[in-house]
């Protein structure tokens, strides 16, 4: 089964830190339970989105290296109260 995303960000030709930060920007306008899709060029955001979602309400279905591109899917957790 595929994932279907809510939403697509492209960040590939992007330098680190920015894929994360515009990831954090397009979760910030999902509803909780919402899919991002992330693709980006920059190596270091592989370590960068696992650091992330171990920290956040968020999870990682799924990410893959296709060629020189990272594809991340992040699901949007619930805000802590």
């Amino acid at each position: 089964m595929a994932l279907q995303p809510d939403d697509l960000l492209d960040a590939r030709g992007l330098p680190c830190p920015l894929p994360l930060l515009k990831a954090k920007q397009a979760l910030s306008r999902l509803a909780p339970g919402q899919l991002l899709e992330i693709r980006a060029t920059d190596a270091g955001s592989w370590r960068d989105f696992e650091t992330f979602v171990a920290q956040s309400p968020h999870e990682m279905p799924a990410r893959e290296e296709r060629g020189e591109v990272y594809h991340y899917w992040i699901r949007k957790g619930a805000s802590p109260s």
